[in-house]
């Protein structure tokens, strides 16, 4: 069976989700874990989004998280390596039904901030969420099996926001 890309509405339990597993993720990581954050589409009231819960962690390094790839596995986790995106570690949780996907950082990576400036814009933003939910509606009606054509299908859009959020982001600093 191959990875489904379905869309579904907004589900009001994925905050739950998140705080449940950040505490499992805590527990299995110690104090190498210096900030857990809810990111990506279920983090956003309201949005339609694929139901798996996106967890950014900022950990003290990367060479302790990966001395604790055998707690991630213990807790479900398969460790990817940085999986194209240099200086993260990528971990999904599920082979083909993902429920959770931790993206981890060293803490005061840029990449935390553009995560977490873009999940705030939308969060301010309506007229984002509508415009980024019916191309992720459109993107896996075409692309249902397919994660890269997903990817590919919203990638103007999604640049075209994190464009607007940084730039939000700027004014309100």
């Amino acid at each position: 069976m191959a990875r489904s890309m379905a869309v579904v509405d907004y589900d009001p339990v994925w905050p739950a989700r998140y705080a449940e597993e950040v505490a499992l993720l805590r527990d299995a990581l110690g104090d190498e874990c210096v900030r857990a954050h809810h990111i990506g589409s279920t983090a956003v009231p309201g949005l339609a989004a694929k139901p798996v819960i996106d967890i950014l962690l900022e950990v003290r390094s990367l060479e302790g998280l990966d001395r604790l790839d055998s707690a991630m596995r213990a807790v479900g986790y398969r460790p990817r390596g940085e999986f194209g995106i240099p200086g993260r570690r990528y971990y999904p949780k599920g082979e083909d039904a993902r429920t959770h996907h931790v993206h981890a950082f060293e803490t005061g990576d840029p990449h935390i901030d553009r995560h977490l400036v873009f999940r705030d814009y939308l969060r301010a933003h309506p007229d984002a969420v509508d415009e980024y939910a019916a191309i992720k509606v459109e993107a896996a009606a075409k692309f249902l099996h397919d994660s890269e054509g997903y990817q590919a299908h919203k990638h103007d859009v999604v640049q075209r926001l994190l464009a607007d959020a940084i730039a939000w982001a700027g004014r309100r600093d």
